[in-house]
């Protein structure tokens, strides 16, 4: 990856220049009436016009930071988080009920990720969960 993609990248999202464009895009029908009926009425957006745009925006500011973070991960490989390390993240900002036992989270973690090399942060908590309800 090199950064002055990144840096252009972002420039460009950063610009306040009014001008517009035309294009010519090709997506499912079924697609674009959900997203009229979204702009309409939910109040999404003003129009689909700015909120495919604005989901274009959200897309490409997404893939600019994982591919910056990926970037930082292949230069310093000891920064990436754990499985377990996700896991216990992501209980304590879903307020999960064993946010507080992080040692039960990690050793799950390990668990799981023995027999499930590709598992999730998700994966983990339920496994936790599960090994609570067994116990009790």
């Amino acid at each position: 990856m090199d950064y002055q993609v990144i840096d252009r990248i972002n420039e460009l999202l950063d610009s306040t220049d009014p001008a517009t464009v035309n294009t010519s895009m090709r997506i499912p029908a079924a697609l674009r009436d959900a997203a009229a009926l979204a702009a309409s009425e939910l109040d999404l957006a003003p129009s689909t016009t700015v909120l495919t745009a604005n989901a274009l925006r959200s897309a490409l500011e997404a893939a600019v930071m994982q591919a910056v973070l990926d970037r930082h991960y292949e230069e310093y490989p000891q920064a990436r988080p754990t499985l377990a390390d996700l896991a216990i993240a992501a209980a304590e900002l879903d307020g999960h009920p064993l946010a507080g036992q992080p040692g039960l989270i990690r050793q799950s973690a390990a668990e799981v990720q023995r027999r499930h090399p590709q598992a999730r942060p998700e994966d983990v908590l339920l496994w936790a969960e599960a090994r609570t309800s067994a116990a009790a």
